[in-house]
């Protein structure tokens, strides 16, 4: 499942959030792609597995859950979940831990009064 990021709710860069959340930088040594990986338990699956895509203020998180590893060599196809309570609620962790996004608003500036003016309505 994705979701989206604004760049502007995290105080540092976005793979350093994920590794703050619980995540573990992965490169796949077939592929060369990175990725991130949580486990559940102590095993190496079930393990939440994140690929991030920066996209001008945003950050892309592609989160899925791999349930199991491939069951023959060279394989790509894996059982994994894309959608479900446990992606949901991860989900809802992740942005749990960003911040709420601040609007820029425009600075009003107190109008200048003349010498006068100001002598005059105090």
């Amino acid at each position: 499942m994705k979701f989206v990021i604004n760049k502007n709710q995290i105080n540092e860069q976005p793979e350093q959030f994920l590794r703050r959340a619980g995540y573990t930088f992965r490169r796949d040594r077939h592929t060369g792609q990175d990725s991130f990986t949580r486990r559940l338990g102590n095993n190496f699956y079930p393990r939440f597995h994140i690929y991030i895509a920066h996209m001008g203020k945003n950050v892309i998180i592609n989160l899925h859950l791999d349930q199991k590893r491939p069951r023959y060599q060279g394989a790509k196809a894996h059982n994994a979940e894309y959608e479900g309570e446990a992606i949901e609620r991860e989900i809802v962790r992740l942005k749990s831990l960003l911040k709420p996004i601040v609007e820029d608003k425009p600075v009003q500036k107190e109008e200048k009064k003349s010498f006068w003016n100001k002598l005059l309505q105090g």
